[in-house]
């Protein structure tokens, strides 16, 4: 009897062996994801495959994404013109609003299935993504993630320019270049919340029509718009903010009246093409005057600097941050400010919708949708992929793709901007 059960035992051992070898093991969870493969052009950003987040960690929420926004410090984290650029492949985007579908150890003020949006120190771009909770907002209620999306980063940034910083007063001037994007719109719109304030904007000449009724004048930014300024409050303007660097920060200190403060928090200038260009970066570091704390003393004026990134992320201020968020949110909720989204954009059309942005074409915010249809042409790229991966005769030439021109020149490494934005 003993034998029998033995037998009997190694019998049903064999079975469950057998059975768990002709079993296939589960295929791992896969999501999309905005690659950049290495610093570069516009080839060097990708969608592809990449293993589903596992379970937050302590302090951390996952967030399933709906809508991603593109900032110009994406284009610059792409040339590697950026402080401590990230290794490479890496998931890119600094800000993501969806719906939180777990939440770690620790974690209190969130529960599944809240509506949230966050800034990322990159990963943002993900069907997927887990966040410390300390950059994660809940948003208000009625407000969609691609609205979340267009307003966060910029709010939050023109929020600090114009009152933190700025401390922006009833009948005062301001001065704000790249009207048309979405933090000079953002500006704007907390500008009208304050009253008699004139708002003097730089932008091209094309962008003039459709942002003319939120700003008192605009000028070409190409144009001299210094003497133009100058024509129409001979005193000087009490703020000037700039997210250009270069010459434009000389010009904007020029037009400062006695007390006034101009602020740098963004250094555009130095992204000129599609590629990072040594010479645009060390034009922009030459063209900038060395101003001593004495020249401060004597002229009664005020140099500022804002960097969120940097604010957020290494510098911790993540309470200070979440207050603004607040204030931001509460404006929105009393109607006091609205949002300007210029486009929406499939994951695999990231290229094109980078490219508006680096033509200065996007009149506010440009977003990226993961749930989105790409472009046909897209879809079409895609298939001669394929075919040429698999060796199947094509009728197009890869180099015929339509990537725009690399820049003439080129350097690799990293450098340091004086303020990244």
């Amino acid at each position: 009897m003993g034998d029998t059960k033995t037998d009997d035992n190694k019998a049903a051992e064999n079975n469950v062996n057998q059975n768990a070898e002709e079993s296939p093991a589960p295929t791992p969870k896969e999501i999309r994801a905005i690659v950049l493969t290495g610093f570069g052009g516009l080839k060097a950003v990708k969608v592809m495959k990449k293993p589903e987040p596992s379970a937050p960690g302590e302090g951390e929420v996952l967030i399933r994404v709906k809508a991603c926004g593109l900032n110009f410090l994406d284009l610059m984290a792409r040339q590697g013109a950026i402080d401590n650029p990230p290794k490479t492949p890496c998931v890119m985007g600094f800000e993501c609003a969806g719906v939180i579908e777990a939440v770690g150890e620790g974690v209190t003020d969130f529960k599944v299935n809240d509506s949230v949006v966050a800034l990322t120190e990159y990963k943002a771009w993900a069907e997927m993504v887990c966040v410390p909770a300390k950059y994660v907002y809940s948003l208000p209620s009625g407000m969609e993630p691609k609205e979340a999306v267009s307003m966060l980063m910029n709010y939050v940034v023109a929020y600090c320019l114009v009152f933190d910083i700025g401390n922006l007063q009833k009948g005062q001037k301001v001065l704000v270049h790249s009207a048309g994007g979405s933090v000079g719109l953002a500006v704007a719109s907390l500008c009208k919340t304050v009253p008699d304030v004139t708002l003097i904007g730089t932008a091209s000449k094309h962008k003039h029509e459709t942002i003319a009724e939120y700003f008192t004048h605009l000028f070409d930014h190409s144009q001299d718009y210094v003497q133009e300024t100058k024509k129409l409050l001979p005193e000087g303007v009490d703020l000037v903010l700039d997210c250009v660097c270069g010459e434009d920060v000389n010009k904007g200190y020029s037009l400062l009246k006695p007390l006034g403060r101009y602020v740098l928090y963004g250094t555009s200038s130095i992204v000129s093409g599609e590629t990072k260009s040594f010479f645009s970066f060390a034009k922009s570091w030459w063209q900038v005057d060395k101003v001593s704390p004495i020249k401060l003393f004597d002229e009664n004026k005020i140099l500022a600097g804002f960097h969120l990134r940097h604010l957020l992320y290494q510098q911790g201020c993540h309470e200070y941050v979440r207050g603004v968020v607040s204030k931001v949110f509460k404006l929105w909720e009393d109607k006091k400010i609205n949002v300007t989204t210029d486009s929406d954009w499939a994951f695999e059309d990231v290229a094109e919708a980078m490219q508006k942005m680096h033509d200065r074409k996007n009149i506010g915010k440009i977003t990226l949708l993961p749930d989105k249809a790409p472009k046909p042409q897209q879809k079409a790229m895609k298939e001669k992929e394929k075919s040429i991966t698999s060796g199947e005769s094509t009728d197009t030439d890869p180099k015929d793709e339509q990537t725009p021109p690399p820049c003439k020149f080129e350097i690799f490494g990293s450098y340091t901007p004086i303020l990244s934005g």
